[in-house]
C-alpha cells in the first residue's frame, strides 16, 4: 500500500536454555499480530545470548533445531516475514546466525559479522565470523538454505531488507552501509545488548543515526527478561526508526513479552535516495536477491503524519529552529547588500505574512551589523482593495521598529494606466488586479534606482509553487527574501517575533488577518478577497507541496497521506479537489519560477531553477491528474 509496511519489533520472555518453551513463546506472539509484515525477534532467543559453554553441547543444538521446526510448522499459513536468532552449526563451525521464516520456509540465514570479544563479551570462544561466508548454503530442518553476509530480500513491491547483527551496528562500517548500497530500505538487527550506565540512549542514537545515514528504516530487537543476570543485566531494547526519526520503542526491563509495531514507508526511502543523497558514488557489490511473499501490507496507517511536515514538530526546539532561519535571511540578506555595495534596501509593506516577515529580517540584518535603520526604505502602496487594518499594522510595525515608513498610493496611478490600455475601471478582472501588482513593483524598483538600493522580495515558496503572483509584478525583486520558505513556516517565524512585547499585538492581528493580495475593492473596509477561499487551504497546499519534491511523490500517494493526516478537519473530496488545483497550477506556472530572482534556500526543499528544481515550462500534466483521480 503506497510502500508502506508493518514492522514488529518483539521482545519475548526468554527461558534461559529451553529451547521448547522459547519457541512456544515465539508462536504466540507471531499469532498475537497477524498483520504484521515483519516480526523481528532478538539475537540467539533460541536458546539464550548468555547459554555461555552450553553452545559447544550438542543436546542444545539438536533442541533448537527441532524448536525451529516447531516454529516453521506452526506459522506455515503465515505470511509473515519472521526473523529469528540461533546459533547455526556448518563446516564444523558455530556461528552467530539470524533465520528469515515464511510459510514454513527458510528463506534465508545471515551470519554474524563482527564478535565482540571484550569485557564482558566474549563471542569468539564460541562463534566465528561470517564475514566470508559468500555464495554459501546449508542444510537447515531438511531444506537447502541460502547462507552468507550477501543476502538481501525482496518481494515484487518496495520491500528490500538486509540484516545485521548486534556488534555489526557498533562497528566502524556497519555491513548495513553496503545493504543500503546495494538496495536495502529496511535494516533488521536482531540484538543482545546489555545494560550499563548511558548505553540506552547511545544505542538509540546508533539506531537513529543509521537509519539517517543510510536513508532506510531500521528495526532493533534485543534480548530481556529471561537472559542470565549473572554478571550483565539485559533490558529488553527494542527499536524502529525511519530515516533519524525514532517511530516506536519499548519500554526497558518489564518482565514480560513486549510488542511493538509502526509502519514505515519504504517507497518513499528509495524515491528519497535518487534526489538527496550519493548512493550512486558507492560501487555496488554482488548479492544474492532472496525472493519473497508479499507479506500482509496495513490497510490503513496507525502512524502519525505530520499535517506541517515544514513546521518543527518539537515545541522545545522553536527558538532554536527560528533563529537560524532569520540568521539565514538576515546573513543572506547581509551578504547580497555587501557584494553589491548597496547600502539600501527598498521593501514593500502591506501588514500581510509575508512582508511582515521579511521586514523583521531585514530590520534584524541591519542591527546585526549596526547599520543605519534610515536606510531601510518601507514603503505601503494602498490600492483599491487594502483596509485600515492592514495599513495601519503596516505603519504600526515599522513606528515600533524605529522605521519612518513612506506612503505611496497606488490607485491614481492605476486609473492612469486603465485609461492609457482602454480598460474600464469597473471590470474588476485579472487585468485590473495585475495592474497594481506591477505598478507596485515598478514603483520598488524606480525608488531603488533613486536612493542607491536593493528591492527585497516579499513572495514566499508556497505561492511560488502555486504561481499565486504577478508575472514581472510582485513575481519579481532584487532578492526574494522570502523565496525558501513556505506560508505555513512563515507563520512560524512570525510567532517567534512575539517575544518582542513592543510588537506582539502587532503581530498577533497580523496573524489574524485573512491572507488576501488586497486588490479587488474593500466592502465596508473589509477584505473581499481571502486567498485561501480561491485556490485552497496553504496548509494543505505546502504538504502537497512537500511530498511531491520531497519524495517524488505521486499525487494518489499524496492523496492517501492528506486524508490520513487531516482526518477530521478536510474530508477526502475537499482534500482531492484542492490537490487538482495545486497539481494544475504547480506545472502550468513553472514559467514564473523559470524567472525568479536569486534568494536563499532555507530548508531542504527549493524551487529555485537555479538550486533544487528544473523543470521545463511546457511539461504536460494530463498523466498526473490520472493518477489522482
Amino acid at each position: 500500500m503506497y510502500g508502506f509496511y508493518r514492522i514488529s519489533v518483539a521482545v519475548p520472555e526468554l527461558f534461559l536454555a529451553n529451547t521448547a518453551k522459547n519457541a512456544q513463546n515465539i508462536i504466540d506472539l507471531v499469532s498475537k499480530s497477524p498483520d504484521s509484515s515483519i516480526m523481528l525477534f532478538p539475537e540467539l532467543c533460541l536458546t539464550g545470548y548468555s547459554v555461555g559453554d552450553l553452545f559447544f553441547n550438542q543436546n542444545l543444538y539438536d533442541n533448537q533445531t527441532d524448536a525451529l521446526r516447531s516454529i516453521l510448522e506452526s506459522t506455515k499459513n503465515s505470511t509473515t516475514i519472521i526473523v529469528i536468532g540461533m546459533a547455526i552449526l556448518d563446516a564444523n563451525r558455530l556461528y552467530n546466525g539470524a533465520v528469515v521464516l515464511q510459510q514454513g520456509k527458510i528463506l534465508g540465514v545471515v551470519p554474524k559479522t563482527y564478535l565482540p570479544n571484550k569485557k564482558e563479551f566474549y563471542e569468539k570462544r564460541h562463534f566465528v565470523s561470517g564475514k566470508e561466508c559468500i555464495g554459501h548454503s546449508i542444510e537447515l530442518c531438511g531444506q537447502e538454505v541460502p547462507f552468507g553476509v550477501d543476502l538481501l530480500f525482496r518481494d515484487d513491491n518496495d520491500l528490500c531488507f538486509g540484516i545485521e547483527i548486534c556488534e555489526d551496528l557498533w562497528a566502524v562500517s556497519p555491513p548495513s552501509n553496503q545493504m543500503a548500497t546495494n538496495g536495502a530500505t529496511l535494516i533488521l538487527n536482531p540484538s543482545a545488548s546489555n545494560e550499563l550506565i548511558g548505553k540506552s540512549s547511545y544505542r538509540q542514537s546508533l539506531v537513529e543515526t543509521q537509519s539517517a545515514r543510510a536513508m532506510c528504516a531500521y528495526a532493533y530487537s534485543s534480548s530481556g527478561v529471561g537472559e542470565s543476570t549473572g554478571d550483565t543485566v539485559f533490558g529488553g531494547d527494542g527499536m524502529i526508526a525511519e530515516y533519524g526519526s525514532l517511530l516506536a520503542r519499548t519500554q526497558r526491563f518489564a518482565m514480560q513479552n513486549q510488542l511493538i509495531s509502526a509502519e514505515v514507508d519504504l517507497q518513499k526511502l528509495s524515491w528519497l535516495r535518487l534526489s538527496e543523497s550519493s548512493f550512486g558514488d558507492r560501487p555496488r557489490t554482488a548479492v544474492r536477491n532472496i525472493k519473497c511473499t508479499t507479506p500482509p501490507l496495513p490497510s490503513k496507517l496507525s502512524r502519525a503524519i505530520e499535517q506541517n511536515p515544514f513546521v518543527p514538530s518539537n515545541p522545545m526546539l522553536k527558538n532554536e529552529r527560528c533563529s537560524e532561519i532569520v540568521h539565514i535571511l538576515s546573513h543572506g540578506l547581509i551578504g547580497r547588500m555587501q557584494r553589491a555595495r548597496i547600502k539600501k534596501a527598498v521593501i514593500g509593506i502591506s501588514g500581510g505574512l509575508d512582508s511582515t516577515l521579511a521586514l523583521l529580517a531585514v530590520n534584524h540584518a541591519f542591527e546585526l551589523m549596526k547599520w543605519d535603520k534610515n536606510d531601510i526604505i518601507a514603503i505601503t502602496m494602498p490600492g483599491f482593495g487594502t483596509t485600515s487594518r492592514t495599513k495601519n499594522n503596516a505603519v504600526l510595525l515599522c513606528e515600533a521598529l524605529d522605521l519612518s515608513p513612506r506612503e505611496i498610493p497606488v490607485g491614481d496611478i492605476a486609473l492612469g494606466e486603465f485609461e492609457a490600455i482602454g480598460h474600464d475601471k469597473d471590470q474588476h478582472d485579472v487585468t485590473y488586479e495585475n495592474v497594481q501588482a506591477r505598478i507596485r513593483t515598478s514603483t520598488l524598483m524606480n525608488i531603488a534606482n533613486k536612493e542607491g538600493g536593493l528591492v527585497i522580495g516579499t513572495g514566499d515558496m508556497s505561492e511560488i509553487a502555486l504561481g499565486w503572483n504577478t508575472y514581472n509584478g510582485d513575481h519579481m525583486s532584487m532578492y526574494g527574501l522570502n523565496s525558501g520558505i513556505p506560508k505555513t513556516l512563515i507563520k512560524y517565524i512570525i510567532e517567534y517575533f512575539q517575544d518582542d512585547k513592543k510588537i506582539v499585538h502587532i503581530l498577533q492581528d497580523i496573524l489574524d488577518t485573512p491572507v488576501s493580495p488586497e486588490l479587488l475593492p474593500s466592502r465596508d473596509d473589509n477584505i473581499t478577497q481571502e486567498t485561501e477561499k480561491l485556490i485552497g487551504p496553504y496548509e494543505l497546499h505546502d504538504f502537497f507541496l512537500y511530498h511531491m519534491l520531497k519524495y517524488g511523490a505521486k499525487p494518489s500517494k499524496i492523496l492517501f497521506l492528506a486524508t490520513h493526516a487531516y482526518d477530521g478537519k478536510y474530508d477526502t473530496q475537499t482534500i482531492k479537489k484542492w490537490l487538482r488545483v495545486f497539481v494544475t497550477r504547480f506545472f502550468t506556472q513553472q514559467f514564473k519560477r523559470n524567472a525568479m530572482p536569486d534568494g536563499p534556500k532555507v530548508g531542504m526543499i527549493s524551487l529555485s531553477p537555479r538550486a533544487d528544481w528544473r523543470m521545463p515550462s511546457d511539461a504536460d500534466l494530463q498523466e498526473w491528474l490520472e493518477d489522482l483521480e
